[in-house]
């Protein structure tokens, strides 16, 4: 299988960096067609690219993943999503029912080791299951978030799955962010404006006080050392030498060296 690597999207990545969220949705719907996902958790940028991807009537479907943990508010703001804006939503769902993790392994969130191994099992391996169905999978990151995201390209590759992550609101401030979300009044998760700037599974994400970091509900328990949960490829890897297999051409496509489309 050809291999690409981080070093092979510099070019496009500097490209990128003008051009906006809009813009880049469309190129990879173009690009990449029907092997192409978005992946939202149903946080605030996540329900800002089902917005785009709906207002753009681009037919991309959105992965989510529910833990068999999350909070009723997240999984509502999913069901609003689908009734309101059109998008197809999949819901994915790791093997095992949170009883039966305990069971078989005890209560892993409450260390350091056991938070990346419930994380993986709870949300990177559903993702894993359906990844063979595709070659790109469109996140909503931000630099702005900063920590390893300050630094997040537009286009990473992804070794945990060999896939294409695309970051179309890479560049997007948070003023930019708050200003989008007004004009078109975007379907939020109402956690957002009970204290919990981000939100992820109910055992492991707390409200934050108003001189806190963002992310310092995010395993409060374990302390400063757990802050991500290792399904974006910003947050786990970084550097030129990262590499994935891809058919020659869909390498092709997304290069430039077989398309007729050009933002």
């Amino acid at each position: 299988m050809p291999k690409l690597t981080q070093a092979d999207l510099i070019d496009l990545n500097q490209t990128f960096e003008a051009r906006s969220p809009q813009e880049l949705l469309a190129w990879s719907k173009e690009v990449f067609g029907d092997k192409l996902a978005a992946i939202s958790a149903m946080q605030q940028a996540g329900c800002v690219v089902c917005h785009m991807i709906s207002t753009a009537k681009l037919n991309i479907p959105v992965l989510f993943v529910d833990t068999g943990v999350m909070f009723q508010e997240t999984l509502d703001t999913r069901d609003r999503i689908i009734k309101e804006y059109g998008v197809d939503i999949i819901t994915l769902q790791p093997k095992l029912t949170m009883a039966e993790q305990t069971a078989k392994h005890g209560i892993l969130y409450l260390t350091v080791e056991g938070q990346k191994e419930c994380c993986h099992m709870r949300k990177v391996e559903p993702m894993n299951e359906v990844a063979g169905q595709y070659h790109a999978f469109i996140g909503s990151l931000r630099r702005g978030e900063g920590g390893k995201r300050s630094l997040c390209p537009v286009l990473q590759v992804d070794t945990e799955n060999s896939t294409i992550r695309i970051n179309p609101l890479a560049m997007m401030t948070d003023e930019q962010m708050d200003a989008y979300v007004a004009e078109h009044n975007v379907i939020l998760n109402p956690l957002h404006q009970q204290g919990y700037p981000t939100v992820g599974c109910n055992r492991c994400t707390t409200p934050v006080m108003p001189n806190e970091p963002k992310r310092a509900g995010r395993w409060r328990h374990l302390g400063p050392w757990a802050v991500y949960c290792g399904i974006n490829p910003a947050d786990r890897e970084a550097g030129a030498k990262q590499v994935i297999d891809l058919p020659q051409d869909v390498i092709d496509r997304l290069l430039g060296r077989e398309t007729d489309f050009a933002i």
